[in-house]
């Protein structure tokens, strides 16, 4: 697991949170219990602040960071799909946020909100909670309801249990 101090600013990682070896997590980084972080991804406190909730994931090659003094905070329970970008945003508790989206400065993604695949989440745009956002820029196309939320539980508990598994489980081959 790569986990840097920079300069006083010091990673808090929660319990039963796994890091894969590959990904980096650098500087003023809080990350809740069980979460997932998974190969390749980077999140950076290095002049800003990173909070993750308990039990999120972020996916495979994901970049997280804040702009000097500020921060990007990530709810409980949020998935963060393989390759996106968030950078100095609010994402809030259950959210998705798809496949090589970006979700840009002070940009706000509400709860159970769900941005799209390759999306574009402009500076200061809000994502209404419980509201489907998909292109670039990205627009309101739809709501969630009852039903992808119990999918997505299921989803999103799969990873919490990856997080305990993958220490025991994840053997390195040469």
């Amino acid at each position: 697991m790569a986990v840097y101090e920079f300069e006083g600013r010091v990673p808090c990682v929660g319990k039963n949170t796994y890091v894969h070896p590959s990904a980096t997590v650098i500087g003023q980084v809080t990350l809740g219990e069980g979460c997932w972080i998974g190969p390749g991804a980077r999140i950076r406190g290095d002049y800003g602040e990173v909070t993750i909730g308990d039990g999120s994931s972020v996916e495979d090659n994901c970049v997280i960071h804040a702009r000097p003094d500020e921060y990007t905070h990530i709810g409980k329970y949020v998935t963060i799909g393989h390759g996106a970008v968030i950078h100095n945003a609010t994402i809030r508790d259950y959210a998705i946020v798809g496949m090589g989206a970006v979700v840009s400065d002070w940009a706000v993604v509400g709860e159970w909100a769900v941005v799209g695949e390759g999306a574009v989440v402009r500076q200061r745009q809000e994502i209404p909670a419980e509201n489907i956002a998909v292109g670039v820029p990205a627009k309101i196309i739809g709501q969630i309801n009852d039903e992808y939320k119990a999918q997505w539980r299921v989803f999103k508990e799969t990873y919490v249990d990856l997080a305990h598994r993958y220490p025991e489980g994840l053997k390195e081959l040469r």
